[in-house]
C-alpha cells in the first residue's frame, strides 16, 4: 500500500470513528470557532490539571477533513503540558503551512494531515480544531487555569467567543 494510501485510511478512521468528540463536563477551557467557506463548525474542550491538558474532547459537524483533524488532535495533546500542545499545534499549522517537515517520530499519525497541503482549499478545514486549541489554552499559562477560568468570556482575535468555564 502507498503511504499516501496509509494517510487517506488514518483520516478516514479518524472521520469515521471519531476519537473524543462529545462533550467534556467540568472541563475549565472552552472555544468554538467555524470556517463559514465550507461550513465546518467545532468547539475544543479542555480540563487543564497543574498545566497539563488532562483531557480533551470536541463537538461539531464538518467535512472528513476537520472532523479526523479534530479527532486527532484530541489524541495528540492528551497528557502535554499546555506549552507542549501550544507548540505542538503551531508545527501542525506549519506543516500544513508547507513551513515544517513532519517526521513520523514526532508527529505520529499527525504526519497524515501533510497531504492536505495538496488542496490548499482544505488547509483551513484541517487546522480548524487546531487554532480552536490555541484559543482556548492561550490563557492558560503553564501554572494551569488562568483568572479568566472563572465563568468569564473572551472573544478570540477573529471575533469568535470563547468561553473560560469553571466553578462559579
Amino acid at each position: 500500500m502507498a503511504l499516501e494510501d496509509l494517510y487517506k485510511e488514518v483520516i478516514l478512521d479518524h472521520y469515521k470513528n471519531p476519537r473524543n468528540k462529545r462533550p467534556l463536563p467540568g472541563a475549565e477551557f472552552s472555544c468554538s470557532k467555524n470556517n463559514p467557506l465550507c461550513g465546518d463548525e467545532i468547539t475544543v474542550n479542555a480540563h487543564v490539571v497543574d498545566g497539563r491538558v488532562a483531557e480533551v474532547t470536541f463537538e461539531g459537524s464538518g467535512c472528513s477533513i476537520s472532523q479526523a483533524s479534530a479527532s486527532m488532535l484530541t489524541e495528540a495533546v492528551t497528557g502535554k503540558t499546555v506549552g507542549e500542545a501550544e507548540d505542538l499545534a503551531r508545527d501542525v499549522r506549519g506543516m500544513l503551512g508547507g513551513e515544517v517537515e513532519p517526521s513520523e517520530e514526532t508527529f505520529g499519525d499527525l504526519v497524515a494531515l501533510k497531504g492536505v497541503v495538496k488542496y490548499p482549499v482544505r488547509i483551513k478545514c484541517a487546522v480548524l480544531s487546531w487554532d480552536v486549541l490555541q484559543d482556548a489554552l492561550e490563557d492558560t499559562g503553564d501554572a494551569g487555569v488562568s483568572g479568566e477560568a472563572a465563568g468569564g468570556t473572551r472573544t478570540s482575535a477573529s471575533g469568535e467567543a470563547i468561553h473560560a468555564l469553571g466553578e462559579s
